[in-house]
């Protein structure tokens, strides 16, 4: 039943492309044929008044140059002045006699009107009626009668116009059946047209027909083309790999939280069937009791917290900005000194400024400075943020690291380089084994070494979100002497921030 709706919309496009295609040949092609039909009946109109104006100034001249009389003008004289005037075109002749006095008639007759009488009296030749149309039968007839002079008679001379006018008539049916038979072949042509320009675009909106009906984000997508269809339909594959995407994070996401959520449940669970028989435990056992439910539940809410996180980096609104991302480390730091008492240093090097979004760096570099001190639980040495800028030339990093290895691998400047700003945080912890170094920023991954200790293992991996959406990416190696170097790199450029 949706199918009916669909197959109305794009009817309705083709129809509204046919019909307006249709619309502006009509309007061109009856415009065209009305102003040359216009030309065309005028010019003719024109050509025979102008030949009929011509016969009547003959007459007039040849009246006026010498005295005739109407048997000059006779049938059976065809080679005197009758003949002149009939040699100037399709004329009739008829001949009057003194009073109006029918001599000779003409083919056809003409009508004689008192006006015509008159003339026939006239005492100066060449006096001149003009009757516009005089109707014989179905035909229509220019009249002109001219006076001989001295009262002889009068000779009409006439031009018959209805054949011109029906040959115009022709003229005006034949350029109407044109004008149809060029709309319709319009219309067909933009038909054909509109189907050729839609058919991408129906394919276009039944795939997207289908995603809104299965949900299904891998439907194939027709893209063919390089006009604005063509781009519409790779810009709509492009979203349609986003969505899945997104959709497949989001998926991964719970699946992981319900995974990790499991075990401070069950052990919550546990620990309260016990609350109702905490009367019957000494009391040592109570406060162990409470104080694991009070730790639990601290974890609990961290884990939650860091979900959340870790939701919002993925799908964040916060507004890009510039900003110098050495400024944020030194809020970070500041508030690292206050919450751990640790002592905490930062240090920048060269032009650190970045397009970003405030918030999510300040979450990772957060992350990574609490990672530090909570790994370092001896207090061994001092924790240093490092923030270098691509202007900055050989990084702190790069002096201190020996010419051999000591597990510090040369990818310590992977994502380092032209346009891009680099975070490090250097501690002197335990350190990362080599095999944990490539899994840290994993979703709850956790070292064998750190699984006893507080976390949810989500800290590193809203780093790894936040550097890929901000250009860059995570990095982590041991340090020289013992302790880790881990951080993250963010591209400087205005185009550095991906959407998401």
């Amino acid at each position: 039943m949706r199918l009916r709706p669909r197959l109305r919309r794009v009817s309705s496009l083709r129809a509204t492309f046919t019909l307006s295609f249709a619309a502006v040949a009509a309007v061109v092609t009856v415009l065209v044929g009305v102003l040359s039909y216009s030309a065309a009946a005028r010019l003719v109109r024109v050509d025979q008044q102008t030949v009929f104006a011509g016969v009547v100034r003959d007459l007039q001249q040849q009246v006026r140059e010498r005295a005739r009389g109407p048997e000059d003008y006779a049938s059976s004289d065809q080679g005197g002045p009758r003949g002149e005037l009939m040699g100037s075109g399709p004329t009739d002749v008829q001949v009057l006699g003194p009073g109006g006095e029918l001599v000779d008639e003409g083919s056809p007759a003409l009508p004689v009107r008192p006006r015509d009488r008159d003339t026939a009296d006239e005492a100066v030749a060449g006096r001149t009626v003009e009757h516009a149309t005089v109707a014989l039968g179905d035909d229509r007839y220019r009249v002109a009668t001219v006076a001989l002079g001295d009262g002889r008679g009068a000779v009409q001379v006439a031009q018959e116009f209805s054949d011109t006018e029906d040959l115009l008539r022709e003229l005006q049916q034949r350029t109407v059946l044109l004008e149809a038979a060029v709309v319709v072949s319009a219309g067909l042509f933009g038909w054909w047209l509109a189907r050729r320009m839609t058919r991408r675009l129906v394919r276009l909106a039944g795939a997207a027909e289908d995603v809104a009906r299965t949900g299904r984000l891998s439907i194939q997508v027709p893209v063919t083309g390089r006009d604005e269809v063509g781009r519409l339909g790779r810009s709509f594959d492009r979203m349609l790999v986003r969505l899945a995407q997104s959709e497949e994070d989001q998926r991964r996401l719970v699946q992981d939280a319900g995974h990790e959520l499991r075990t401070p449940l069950t052990s919550l669970r546990t620990n309260i069937s016990l609350l109702r028989r905490i009367d019957e435990f000494p009391a040592p056992v109570r406060e162990e009791l409470v104080a694991d439910l009070a730790q639990e539940a601290r974890e609990l809410t961290d884990l939650v917290n860091e979900l959340v996180d870790l939701a919002a980096g993925q799908s964040s609104t916060e507004p890009v900005q510039r900003v110098a991302l050495a400024d944020i480390v030194e809020d970070v730091v500041a508030a690292a000194r206050r919450r751990t008492g640790r002592e905490v240093v930062a240090r920048s090097h060269g032009d650190t400024t970045v397009a970003g979004r405030v918030g999510a760096l300040q979450r990772a570099v957060s992350n990574l400075v609490e990672n530090a001190a909570k790994f370092d639980r001896g207090w061994t040495g001092v924790i240093e943020v490092v923030v270098t800028g691509p202007d900055a030339g050989v990084s702190v990093t790069e002096a201190e690291r020996p010419a051999g290895g000591d597990g510090e691998a040369d990818s310590d400047r992977d994502g380092d380089g032209h346009g891009t700003v680099r975070v490090e945080v250097r501690d002197r912890g335990p350190g990362i084994a080599d095999p944990d170094l490539i899994r840290v920023f994993d979703r709850f991954y956790r070292a064998p070494a750190a699984r006893s200790l507080p976390g949810s293992g989500l800290g590193l991996s809203i780093v790894r979100e936040v550097a890929t959406a901000h250009g860059g990416e995570p990095f982590a190696f041991r340090r020289v002497g013992g302790g880790t170097v881990i951080g993250f790199t963010v591209g400087a450029g205005a185009g550095a921030v991906q959407k998401r």
